[in-house]
Formats: C-alpha cells, sequence, structure tokens
C-alpha cells in the first residue's frame, strides 16, 4: 500500500514537472515569435544615417549646369557651361573621360536643360533656335571578374541639332521630353514668342533606318507673365510656366495644333517668392520651393466639373529661407533640399516626415543630386568642392501617418486609407495603410460573431440542459467533429458552391432570415398549447427533432419562392435593383457568404466549450432552484448562465479569436479587396489573409516585406490584448458567481 503511495505520488510530481515545462515552453515560443516579429519590423523605424566617403574639387573645368551618378556610386559625371561632359571617380574626384559637345564653332550655348533624372539626358539649347541633346550611359564589363564600369556620351537624337526656331532665334528657356514616338520642346526665344516643336517618327516602324523625325512647329498663347520656370510632364501632355512671383500658367499641349491655356494659379503664400521648382518622380507632383524655406507639393485633383486642378497636398517646413537646390529621388517619392549653412535635409511626400537633417559643410551648398538608388549623394559647395556622402535610408516611405492615417496619394481625388502594394510603373507611390486590412479583420470576425454566437450559445444551452441525455450523447460530437473539417474545404465550397447560390436567390436567402425565426416561435408555441395526450407521447428532451422537418420545409420553402419574390418586388433581378435603386454595390463573394462560412467553423469552437460550462454546472444548484419553485427556464436564465457565464465567456473570445486569425475561408469567399465599408454585399481583405497572398512575392528586407510582418506583430497584438482582456473578465466573473 505504502509503495502504491510512493509510485502515484512520483507519477503525480512527475507529470507535474511536465506539464509546467509543457506550459512555460508555449509561454518561451510565443515570446520568440513576438521578438522575432519586432527583430523583423524594428529597421523600418530606423533613422536616416549618412556616411562621408570623399571630398575633393570640382573634376574638370567649368561651372556645373548638371551633376550625376550612375547606379554602382563608382562614376559621376558633370555637364558644364564649357558644353563638356566631364566624368569622374565618385569615390576620389579623379577625371575618367572627358566629351566635347559636338556644337558648331559659330553656335553658342543660350540655355541648358535636365529632364527628368532617371531619363539621364540633357539638352543644350542654342543661339542659333537648335537643341543638342545628350546621354549619360555607362557599359558594365566583367574582365578577370573584376566589374569594370565604363562611361560614354550617347546622342539620343543624333550629333546634329535639332531645329526648335525655325526663325533661328537664341533660345533662352527651354524644356523638353522624350516619348517612344513623339519627342515634345517648348522653348522661349530671345524676341519673347513662346514655340512648341514637336518631333514625330514617320516611316517605317520596324526599320529605325529608314525611320524619320519630322517637326511640327507651333506658336503658344502669351502666359502674360515673366517666365523663370518651365516644366513639361514626362507624357507630354502639360506644361506649366511659372514665374518667381509665384504665378503659374497650365498649357494643354496634348493636340499640337490647338493648344490652350487651361488655367492660372497663384502658388505661394503672401508675397513669398518661387525659389526653386521640381517634378516630383514620376512627372505628376511638382515640389515648389518658396524664399521662406517652404517646400509645397501640388498635383491636379479632380473637381466636380471633371477639371484637373493643381491643388496644394502637403507642405514641408524647412524652417529656413535660404534652400538653394532640391533633387528628387529617381523611383522614389523622396527629395532632398541644401541650404546656404551647408544643410542637406531629406524628406517623403507619402510618408509626410523629414527623414534626415544633417549639417554637411560649413560652407554654402550649391547643387544636391541623388544616385539612381537613393543610397548616395553628390554635394557641390560654393568652394569648387565635391562632397560625396554614402546614404543610409531604406525605409523613408514608413511613418505613423503613412501606415494609420489617411494619406492623399498622387491622381487620388482626396485623403484615404488604400492598400496597394504593388504598382505597373516604376512611378511608385507606396500605399501601405494598414487601416483598410485591420478594418477587413474585424469585419470578418464581426459578421462571422454575428451568425455564429447565438447559435453556438443557445445550441449549447438547449443540448446541455434541456435536450434528453442519449439525444445529448449523439449531438454533441456531431458537432464537434465539425472542427475537424480543413478550413481550406469550407472556403473552396464557400467561394464556388454557397456564394453563387446567395447570388441566384438572394430574396429567398433574406426571406428566410425573417421567416425562419418566426416559424420555429409559432412552432413551439403550437406545441405547447396542443392538448397533454398529444405533447407527452414525445419523451421529454426529444422535442428539437420535430423542429428539423419544419427547418428542412422552411428553407426549401424559401429557395423556391426566390425567384417569385424577386420578380414580384425586385425587377427580376435583386442585385441591379441593390445598384440602381439602393446605391449599394454587390459582390458575388461578399460578407454574408463569409459570416456563414466562418461562421460554420466557429461554431464547433464556441458550442463546445460553452456546453461543457453549462453542463458542469453543479446539479445540487439546478435542483434546488426547481424545488424552491423555480421553472426550468428561470433556472437556466438566473441560476446556470450565471455560473457558466466565465466559460461561456472563454468560449465566445476563444471564437473570436479564431475568427480574427482565420485564412483560407476569407481568402477564397471574398474579393479580397482592402475596401473600408461594413456593406454586407461586398467582401474585404483581412490581415492573415494578406499576409498569406503577399509574403511569398515579396521582396526579403524590403518594406513591404517588413510591412507584412508589422501586419502579422499587429495581428498578434490584437488577438493577445483581446484575450488578455477577456482573461481578465473570466477570471472577475469567476470570483463574483463562484458562491452561488
Amino acid at each position: 500500500m505504502l509503495a502504491s503511495q510512493t509510485f502515484r505520488t512520483f507519477k503525480d510530481k512527475t507529470l507535474g514537472v511536465f506539464v509546467a515545462f509543457g506550459g512555460n515552453f508555449v509561454i518561451v515560443a510565443i515570446l520568440l515569435i513576438f521578438f522575432y516579429l519586432l527583430y523583423v519590423v524594428a529597421p523600418m523605424f530606423e533613422s536616416a544615417e549618412v556616411d562621408s566617403a570623399a571630398n575633393y574639387p570640382l573634376p574638370g573645368e567649368g561651372s556645373t549646369l548638371l551633376l550625376a551618378m550612375e547606379e554602382q556610386n563608382e562614376v559621376g559625371v558633370r555637364f558644364t557651361d564649357a558644353a563638356q561632359a566631364v566624368f569622374f571617380h565618385a569615390d576620389s574626384g579623379k577625371v575618367i573621360d572627358s566629351y566635347p559637345m559636338p556644337i558648331p564653332e559659330t553656335a553658342a550655348v543660350s540655355s541648358f536643360h535636365a529632364a527628368s533624372p532617371n531619363s539621364t539626358v540633357a539638352g543644350f539649347a542654342l543661339n542659333n533656335g537648335k537643341v543638342l541633346l545628350a546621354q549619360h550611359k555607362y557599359r558594365v564589363t566583367f574582365p578577370n571578374d573584376k566589374r569594370l564600369i565604363t562611361p560614354y556620351i550617347d546622342y539620343p537624337l543624333g550629333k546634329q541639332a535639332l531645329v526648335v526656331d525655325p526663325t533661328q532665334k537664341a533660345i533662352s528657356k527651354f524644356v523638353f521630353q522624350l516619348g517612344e514616338e513623339a519627342h515634345s520642346f517648348v522653348a522661349e526665344t530671345e524676341d519673347g514668342r513662346l514655340i512648341l516643336t514637336r518631333y514625330s517618327l514617320e516611316g517605317s516602324a520596324l526599320d529605325e533606318d529608314e525611320a524619320e523625325l519630322v517637326a511640327n512647329t507651333v506658336e503658344l498663347p502669351a502666359p502674360g507673365i515673366v517666365v523663370d520656370f518651365m516644366l513639361m510632364d514626362i507624357d507630354q501632355r502639360v506644361l506649366y510656366l511659372i514665374s518667381r512671383g509665384g504665378e503659374m500658367v497650365q498649357y494643354d499641349i496634348r493636340d499640337h495644333e490647338s493648344v490652350a491655356i487651361q488655367q492660372r494659379r497663384h502658388i505661394v503664400k503672401g508675397e513669398r517668392k518661387v525659389v526653386n521648382i521640381s517634378w516630383l518622380t514620376g512627372t505628376i507632383s511638382l515640389l515648389v520651393v518658396d524664399s521662406q524655406g517652404t517646400i509645397s507639393q501640388w498635383f491636379p485633383v479632380r473637381d466636380e466639373g471633371n477639371n484637373q486642378i493643381p491643388t496644394l497636398i502637403r507642405e514641408f517646413d524647412t524652417g529656413k529661407g535660404d534652400v538653394t537646390d532640391i533633387a528628387v529621388e529617381y523611383n522614389r517619392k523622396g527629395f532632398a533640399t541644401v541650404t546656404e549653412q551647408g544643410k542637406l535635409e531629406i524628406f517623403h511626400t507619402t510618408a509626410n516626415q523629414q527623414v534626415l537633417d544633417f549639417q554637411a559643410t560649413d560652407k554654402r551648398l550649391e547643387r544636391v543630386i541623388f544616385s539612381p538608388r537613393a543610397n548616395a549623394v553628390l554635394l557641390e559647395s560654393s568652394d569648387g568642392q565635391i562632397h560625396f556622402w554614402k546614404v543610409h535610408n531604406e525605409y523613408p516611405e514608413v511613418s505613423w501617418s503613412s501606415l494609420w492615417g489617411k494619406v492623399w496619394y498622387e491622381s487620388y481625388d482626396k485623403p484615404e486609407y488604400i492598400w496597394q502594394s504593388s504598382s505597373a510603373s516604376n512611378d511608385f507611390e507606396p500605399k501601405l495603410s494598414l487601416v483598410p486590412i485591420s478594418f477587413g479583420t474585424i469585419k470578418a470576425a464581426f459578421y462571422a460573431m454575428i451568425i455564429a454566437v447565438p447559435l453556438a450559445v443557445l445550441g449549447a444551452m438547449f443540448t446541455a440542459y434541456f435536450m434528453a441525455p442519449r439525444m445529448r450523447r449523439v449531438v454533441k460530437p456531431s458537432i464537434e467533429i465539425m472542427e475537424a473539417l480543413p478550413t481550406v474545404i469550407l472556403g473552396f465550397l464557400a467561394g464556388l458552391w454557397l456564394a453563387p447560390l446567395i447570388e441566384a436567390n438572394l430574396p429567398g436567402i433574406f426571406s428566410l432570415l425573417l421567416v425562419m425565426p418566426i416559424a420555429v416561435l409559432v412552432a413551439a408555441w403550437g406545441w405547447t398549447h396542443l392538448p397533454d395526450n398529444i405533447r407527452h407521447r414525445v419523451p421529454e428532451g426529444w422535442e428539437a427533432l420535430l423542429l428539423i422537418p419544419l427547418i428542412v420545409v422552411v428553407l426549401f420553402g424559401s429557395i423556391e419562392l426566390s425567384p417569385l419574390l424577386e420578380t414580384q418586388f425586385f425587377g427580376g433581378d435583386m442585385r441591379r435593383w441593390l445598384t440602381n435603386e439602393v446605391g449599394i454595390n454587390f459582390d458575388q463573394r461578399n460578407s454574408i457568404v463569409v459570416g456563414l462560412a466562418m461562421g460554420f467553423a466557429v461554431i464547433p469552437t464556441i458550442f463546445s466549450i460553452a456546453e461543457d460550462a453549462i453542463f458542469s454546472v453543479p446539479k445540487t444548484l439546478t435542483h434546488g432552484s426547481l424545488a424552491l419553485g423555480a421553472t426550468p427556464w428561470q433556472t437556466m436564465w438566473r441560476v446556470v448562465l450565471l455560473t457558466a457565464s466565465p466559460g461561456i465567456f472563454s468560449a465566445i473570445m476563444i471564437g473570436f479569436g479564431r475568427a480574427v486569425g482565420e485564412t483560407m475561408i476569407v481568402l477564397m469567399a471574398t474579393g479580397n479587396t482592402p475596401i473600408m465599408d461594413f456593406n454586407i454585399f461586398e467582401g474585404m481583405r483581412t490581415l492573415s489573409a494578406n499576409i498569406a497572398v503577399e509574403v511569398p512575392e515579396s521582396e526579403v528586407g524590403s518594406t513591404h516585406y517588413r510591412v507584412l510582418f508589422l501586419a502579422a506583430l499587429v495581428l498578434f497584438s490584437f488577438t493577445f490584448f483581446f484575450n488578455t482582456i477577456a482573461e481578465l473578465v473570466r477570471q472577475r466573473l469567476r470570483r463574483k458567481y463562484s458562491s452561488l
């Protein structure tokens, strides 16, 4: 006997150790997941940094017209007022080669313009009305397995200067854009004329040697202002002329035969002056630097009359009135400014934040440019020095406002919450708001719980307290085994069978929601009013079986009557009626489908836990209540439910957690569109579904990749928060009703 007790004690202690180890291991595993998510997410919130790489005198002769660098940050180039392109080593300033522009001796450079940075094309306007375009390019080879970058100059439209002004007047200012089929030049001549010359490619589209550039020149309407800045978008549709006083004139140049002034705007506040102006990457937004050091972003917004109106979107205040130059990143929505005091500042428009404020030198900075990958800058100071800095700024588009606030994106009519992680062009503006997918998570869980909680809890109450034991032994395992169904199968059925069924029988589905509760209540009322000799023929606790035929009849009756209802009340098409008459959009895979499918998946979890909690209420409590004269329903409502409330609440919260984390059903049963609308006829995208879809396609270490991990961290924190609150409430309920 003593040996038996000793062995039993040993087993209890051993199992206790294993249980404690397992519990602690689960906690450690959860903490490791949490810290790993933090590890992946944390780099996004690190501040930008710069490291000095080199300082050296300006390579070559003459003043700088354009400063640029190739993407490996090894070779830089200066276009000078001596009409030369000087290539040099970016880390030392040593000249690699110098290319004089093929400008006739009888001509001289009268103005200069560089197209968008990623085009690498610069233009020299001459005093004879012609323009020569030059493009800096780089040939990469690997002799002896070592990278060698060889710079050279290409002439995209030939070495012969193109005629822009047929009258051969000197061009004082000009702007150009190159396209696949046409190239546009807008120039202001020395005699004050404003002309548009468009070169079109005519001839064989297959043989470039047989194709010919044909010029068409028109004179533009006078802008009525002193033109200090000229900008043309990359699609050759819009021309902006701006004065230093802040007056902007917009031309529509899509049809060069009928160019017209679209509108005029004043783009600076009060008496401020325009110091500099530049396109943001993509040539949709204008960046305007005023004399008070404020940089404002403008882009066209469609008004009620369907007109595109240049609109002030946001402002960046440097706190200084001495910004000397501005440069934009090649492929991101960032830009940099330099000041007379030698400061370098970097901003990001979409994130609406300053990411760097750095004192680069104590001299006046004249010029700043980004490398193509935005991981280096070249600065030119007033003492004739080049400052080469490496930039560590991997995630400038991430900020609190871009992740959780409304953002006014380019080409949108107003600020919105948008998740759009891919783009079809290089002019990518990240749209990584977590609000729509967080909203979708709550929306999906909300509709699932609306379906699951009443059915599961009420079913648990009846099964545990009113149902016959023999019937309970069949019903409870049958419902619990539903939880073994793979969610991918439920999602498959919901998307391919349930969604089309609901769409084809919308009136029947809604009539079912009204008729079914009424039919059950009427059946219950009728049952209570039957003669006792009839009612007593059905054993106590088996009454629920009588509802099965009723439910089947009502279900099939509603579906069969659906076409008739649709014809009588909705003109034969309820979906079209909802869209045209009520203004509600309808998607086949919508919240109704998600609610039914996810509710079906969540019901077994809630039912099983709630039923166990209700069934575990001590029989002495129920017997005592009944002995004191309470009815079975009063006993259930005032004794059993209160005692079992901690377990029922736990069941609901565990079911809620299951709904929040569900992936495959939402992925397959909704349109998976990240929209913010509680409309039951539209779908959603949840955090978990978004992660499942996009993580395999994201670039490791990219902003997109890390924001997806941030979404996982948000989902983790979300469930942890609600589970913690649920546990606190459960403990309070347990203490409150433990004395019953």
